[in-house]
């Protein structure tokens, strides 16, 4: 077997371990007085159907939404964090939980 398929090996392993021991996410979600975000809730029920306990971060307005983006220097909300490692937003989770 060549080194990729070494490389891929560990890092499905990594993932794996990462999720069984952890099974916890951390959410940051966009939930304004007229609007919350459909990929936010997306995000947080497709969590919830893998077993994470979700650690659910509400950004309330504006402000916080970009005060958080400028910080973590991403440009939507909501993002997904699995042991500390910055997954994206519900189309990278699906991603993610697919490839582990």
């Amino acid at each position: 077997m060549g080194t990729m398929g070494k490389d891929s090996e560990l890092m499905s392993a990594r993932k794996d371990r990462t999720m069984a021991e952890d099974r916890a996410a951390t959410l940051y979600r966009m939930v304004l007085p007229d609007h919350t975000c459909p990929f936010g809730v997306k995000a947080k029920q497709i969590l919830e159907q893998h077993g994470f306990k979700v650690d659910d971060h509400i950004l309330r307005s504006r402000n916080e939404v970009d005060a958080f983006q400028a910080q973590h220097s991403v440009q939507t909300t909501p993002q997904v964090f699995i042991g500390g490692e910055r997954i994206g937003g519900s189309d990278d989770l699906e991603q993610y939980l697919a490839s582990v």
